[in-house]
């Protein structure tokens, strides 16, 4: 059973500038809801009852935000407006799930996940990356789902165009498992147009074991000097660990860059 969820949340967000100069990055609203909550809801609508933050000392408006109880009481006692105290209810019911951890340096997503060595208690956990939403169907549900009949580790993949496999985890199969699901062969981080071995990404939702602790322990700096989460999982992949592909039925918006962001908006406003 997959209980608990982390959610990296420590980048500087500098491709959202001058918007996150002084404001995270995943609390700027999308049609009308911040980003991070629609994540939130994927958690918990997949069965998710814990979610850890990682955040750093510069992104601790993240924690403000759950934590504003003296301003939310404060106005809800002046005005008598049935809106602000269903957000602040649905405020308080997302704060009893979250916990946080730091990572002040930004060292990788593969860093970011190792601090959270000492709050997961199971075999295998989820994790999710802000800036990748999927909506119209629930892609953390879907893989819980296969990773229930299947018992091991999944990631959510899609096709790229192979001109930008440089940006992502990029796999290639090992078997069809059916239509949608694929066992991985292998997976390299970021890399060139020519040394791709596909065009198939994977995408920001993670079924990850346990004993990924142990790799990213040791795991050396890869691309861009960072630790990298994808370095572990083919580390593991090579000793025998199965890995599952899954291609979500779901919408993808990139909320990562300026014009990701715009368009995420437009298209979330259209459901």
């Amino acid at each position: 059973m997959i209980r608990q969820a982390i959610i990296p949340l420590a980048g500087l967000g500098t491709r959202l500038l001058p918007l996150t100069s002084v404001y995270a990055k995943e609390l700027l609203p999308i049609n009308g809801k911040i980003g991070l909550e629609y994540i939130i809801e994927e958690c918990t609508q997949a069965g998710i009852k814990e979610i850890v933050f990682i955040i750093s000392k510069k992104k601790e408006i993240i924690k403000k935000y759950f934590y504003n109880d003296a301003f939310y009481k404060n106005i809800i006692k002046k005005k008598n407006d049935l809106r602000i105290a269903q957000e602040y209810k649905k405020i308080k019911k997302y704060k009893k799930m979250i916990k946080f951890v730091y990572q002040n340096n930004p060292k990788g997503t593969g860093d970011a996940v190792l601090k959270t060595k000492k709050i997961i208690k199971d075999e295998f956990f989820l994790m999710l990356l802000p800036d990748d939403l999927i909506i119209k169907k629930n892609c953390s549900k879907a893989m819980i789902s296969i990773h229930n009949k299947k018992k091991c580790s999944v990631m959510a993949s899609m096709k790229v165009n192979k001109k930008t496999v440089n940006r992502w985890g990029i796999f290639s199969k090992k078997k069809n498992i059916s239509k949608n699901n694929f066992y991985i062969d292998d997976v390299v981080e970021k890399p060139t147009t020519k040394s791709a071995p596909s065009n198939n990404a994977v995408i920001g939702r993670y079924i990850l074991p346990k004993k990924i602790f142990t790799k990213l322990k040791k795991q050396k700096k890869g691309k861009g000097g960072e630790i990298h989460i994808t370095d572990s999982i083919r580390q593991l992949i090579n000793e025998g660990e199965k890995f599952i592909a899954h291609n979500f039925d779901g919408k993808y918006l990139d909320c990562g860059t300026m014009t990701g962001y715009i368009k995420s908006s437009i298209e979330v406003s259209k459901k």
